[in-house]
């Protein structure tokens, strides 16, 4: 028989919405699903919308916080109230193609750590969306590929809306504090705990599963976390979530995440106001930064962007500090 998947839905504010979002999980062609909401005391008409459509299917379990307890949080009761084998989160301003299960639960096979599927990120129409996170054909590769691509910031997700995990895995993963340096509040930003699930799940497997079609479908708008976020947070808090993990899992790494770092920092000179001074504020030991290694990375990073690669030049090296 085929496994439970618990399709997680942590919302705030989404009149507008929530009811598409909620429709393409209960579009599944793969049937053994339930589909968890959890509305995080919402101010507007959120909590009808979703109490309407909980009455007519009763696949939809639904859940509402007393009071506001922060976005990561209300992402931990629904993982609290799921009951299934596997956890797929869905973003509550984002879709999933009808047969996103059907097409990734096939790979999750004992040796994977979770399947994720190509990405359209759309405005309006889905269909009309910017292709991301293609990396070749449907399969298997190994969790020290996803491990070096995420932890450079190469062209793989850092969000779970576009993967399928174990619930077990989703449990012990998706942490609600971060422990760094500046002390960030990442259980109210919810920025970088996402990427954390990905990174600790992935290293206590051998591979991860990849399906090369756009399956999921991310909403670009205001109120996003990733738009919303201002400049320079999204990639600054994602850095010290990376620098978390390459100097506790993976130091083989470290020399070129703080490469990376050094980079990150010219590039968003306003840095200070995120409680980041230096290099050494994303480590909790002492680094040194490798300017062979900035060079090499900048020089790579160049040749993948060529239209802005002078801008970029004289804003990184042209500053001096």
């Amino acid at each position: 028989m085929n496994k439970l998947v618990s399709i997680l839905i942590p919302v705030f504010n989404r009149e507008e919405i929530i009811a598409e979002t909620i429709c393409s999980a209960l579009s599944q062609s793969y049937k053994n699903i339930e589909v968890v909401v959890v509305d995080n005391a919402s101010t507007d008409g959120t909590w009808d919308v979703i109490e309407k459509l909980s009455k007519n299917d009763t696949r939809i379990r639904a859940f509402r916080n007393e009071s506001n307890v922060g976005p990561v949080r209300n992402w931990r009761r629904c993982v609290e109230e799921a009951k299934g084998f596997y956890a797929k989160i869905l973003w509550s301003d984002d879709l999933i193609s009808h047969d996103f299960i059907e097409k990734c639960i096939p790979l999750m096979d004992e040796e994977t750590a979770f399947v994720y599927s190509g990405v359209k990120i759309f405005m309006s129409d889905p269909d009309r969306g910017s292709p991301h996170y293609f990396i070749g054909r449907t399969g298997h590769r190994s969790s020290s590929e996803y491990l070096t691509k995420a932890l450079l910031a190469d062209n793989v997700p850092v969000s779970p809306g576009c993967a399928i995990f174990r619930l077990e895995d989703v449990i012990n993963n998706l942490l609600v504090d971060v422990e760094t340096k500046v002390n960030s509040d990442f259980a109210m930003h919810a920025i970088g705990n996402d990427l954390l699930l990905f990174l600790l799940t992935a290293k206590d497997y051998k591979k991860f599963g990849f399906v090369a079609e756009p399956l999921s479908f991310f909403r670009s708008h205001p109120g996003s976390i990733s738009i919303s976020s201002g400049d320079g947070k999204l990639p600054l808090h994602y850095m010290l979530v990376r620098a978390y993990f390459a100097e506790r899992y993976q130091e083989d790494i470290v020399d070129r995440v703080v490469a990376k770092t050094w980079i990150l920092l010219k590039a968003y000179p306003r840095h200070s106001r995120f409680g980041i001074e230096k290099v050494d504020d994303f480590f909790f030991r002492e680094v040194n930064v490798n300017y062979l290694l900035v060079s090499l990375i900048f020089l790579n990073q160049l040749r993948r962007m060529p239209a802005r690669a002078y801008r970029k030049m004289y804003r990184i090296f042209g500053t001096k500090k």
